[in-house]
């Protein structure tokens, strides 16, 4: 699943304001990165391609709340239920803070809330949108999930710490002060650093740290279940739906991990795609078996019948011709309809005129209503002939019959 990750920047964003961004071939790669104004981004190829937006951990809040019970994720009134929880816990006014809840959050159990200023992250997706570049997705950069970890960020003259783990996340600005205040974490838990302020994070942290580029940690964030598209920010219920769907199939179309679920099914297919051909073969040969019946029958029936053009036709016109020369009356002639209809027109319907053409009678002027209709060619039907209203035309034709 390709996927372009944009960064978004902490400064209110213009026209001019150059992107952070990496683009991922399957989701799991990192491939081209670099910083370019918002028209230039390159844009996802491929089923399930997405544009996710990741918002930076120094423009996130985060805050530990129980659901009230009976509360569920995606009632309508979640969002006020949130803002009464945390009232007391935002700096800003509610109505200034878009909230978040975690995935698989649970009524009357604690949750993650994460929280960021709403006018900042609105402006920002509407200038990704209006250069083209609609974001499907937001996810944060650090979220409090996993194992323990210490990454240091940004640049020596603003450098940033953060801890993230399941007991939050914490950003502060690399200081000595800030040393004091990071917890206290295992001797084995990661500990990253971005080559620009590695040799500042160990001389201030005192302590041995990894590189890791800006870009395979946004790569990262948009591989976890988080998704801050909620409330005003979250998409119609259709186009969510159908961007779950292309993801989905975006997996099992270019996953390694799906290539023996892909090997099994086009083996089914072409299994099925045998047996139908084999099958459409059988049905095929079967109907030729039945015409070379029905030809056969003509021949040997009528020998005169040279050439067989369309058996059942040819049969029915000699049949007609045998009843001509032996004066036998056929359901199709006028008198048998004639005599047909007489038995079951209501008491003083009479037709004004009639029209008989190739077994086929028209009788006009009868003025039936639509229950007479039907009386009349349900009794029809009960003689082998059927009745059907055109108007004030009464049309009956002989059922089947030669």
């Amino acid at each position: 699943m390709s996927s372009l990750i944009v960064s978004l920047p902490l400064e209110p964003a213009t026209g001019a304001t150059e992107w952070a961004y990496a683009l991922t071939p399957d989701g799991r790669t990192l491939g081209d990165h670099g910083h370019v104004p918002a028209a230039l981004l390159p844009l996802p190829r491929g089923a399930g391609a997405e544009i996710v937006a990741v918002v930076p951990a120094q423009a996130m809040g985060w805050h530990r709340v129980t659901l009230p019970k009976g509360m569920q994720p995606g009632t309508p009134r979640l969002r006020a239920a949130l803002e009464g929880v945390l009232e007391e816990e935002l700096l800003d006014e509610t109505e200034a803070v878009h909230l978040a809840l975690q995935p698989g959050a649970k009524a009357g159990e604690p949750a993650w809330v994460a929280t960021c200023d709403r006018a900042w992250l609105r402006h920002a997706l509407q200038l990704l949108e209006n250069a083209g570049r609609p974001v499907t997705r937001i996810v944060p950069e650090f979220a409090p999930e996993g194992a323990s970890a210490l990454v240091v960020l940004g640049d020596p003259q603003q450098a940033w710490v953060v801890a993230s783990g399941e007991q939050g996340v914490l950003a502060l600005p690399l200081t000595n002060a800030a040393a004091a205040l990071l917890p206290a974490l295992p001797e084995d838990a990661p500990r990253l650093a971005e080559p620009a302020v590695a040799a500042l994070a160990e001389q201030m942290l005192q302590h041995k740290f990894s590189l890791q580029q800006a870009p395979q940690r946004w790569l990262q964030a948009a591989r976890t279940r988080w998704d801050l598209a909620q409330f005003e920010f979250a998409s119609s219920s259709r186009t969510r739906a159908f961007k779950k769907l292309s993801t989905g199939w975006g997996d099992v179309l270019r996953s390694p991990s799906w290539r023996p679920a892909r090997w099994a099914a086009a083996l089914v297919i072409g299994i099925n795609l045998a047996g139908l051909n084999a099958w459409a073969w059988k049905e095929r040969a079967s109907l030729e078996d039945k015409r070379d019946i029905v030809q056969q029958t003509l021949r040997e029936t009528f020998p005169q019948v040279r050439v067989v053009v369309d058996a059942p036709v040819q049969m029915e016109r000699e049949v007609s011709l045998l009843r001509q020369q032996a004066g036998v009356a056929s359901a199709r002639d006028l008198d048998a309809l004639l005599g047909a209809l007489a038995t079951v027109l209501p008491a003083g319907r009479t037709p004004s005129a009639l029209d008989y053409t190739a077994g086929e009678l028209r009788a006009r002027g009868l003025a039936l209503s639509a229950e007479d209709v039907r009386r009349v060619a349900t009794q029809l039907k009960g003689l082998g002939y059927s009745a059907a209203a055109s108007g004030d035309v009464l049309v009956v034709t002989a059922e089947g019959s030669l």
